[in-house]
């Protein structure tokens, strides 16, 4: 193990690091290519994570936030997040926190859209649940708003 080779790819993991947060696995797809020894890549991350430079649970979180501000629900972050290699359980634990009210959430991008009128008909509701389902909001909860009223 050469320590230039060490010191350069530590370098460049943390110049990753340092314009957003990224995933173990993002992090070691992204430089798997500069180092010589998949084993070597391991250690790096390694040492990130102990040093709190690379925290998955920091990245899903920030991930969430982002993702919940741009008008998208639960099952689309769930699925991108799981694509980006993110342990199930921590996807599932950040998306049940508290500080999340999705039924809150999906009025907002319901009304950011749409505006406050409420669908008259079948066809204005059919297009605001295609729009909602393709946010990747739960149909229970589309359904729950549309049709109930809740």
């Amino acid at each position: 193990m050469e320590p230039s080779e060490f010191d350069e790819l530590k370098h460049r993991a943390l110049r990753l690091l340092a314009s957003r947060e990224h995933s173990r696995w993002e992090l070691h797809r992204k430089l798997r290519t500069r180092a010589a020894d998949d084993s070597l890549l391991e250690q790096l991350l390694d040492d990130l994570e102990a040093e709190g430079s690379l925290s998955d649970r920091r990245y899903t979180e920030s991930y969430v936030d982002a993702r919940r501000r741009k008008g998208f629900g639960p099952l689309c972050i769930r699925q991108e997040l799981q694509e980006r290699g993110v342990d199930r359980e921590l996807i599932q634990h950040c998306l049940d926190e508290g500080a999340h009210d999705w039924d809150a959430h999906l009025d907002r991008v319901l009304q950011r859209k749409f505006g406050t009128t409420r669908p008259s008909d079948y066809r204005a509701r059919a297009k605001q649940a295609r729009f909602l389902e393709y946010r990747g909001f739960p149909p229970e909860r589309i359904r729950a708003r549309l049709l109930d009223g809740a």
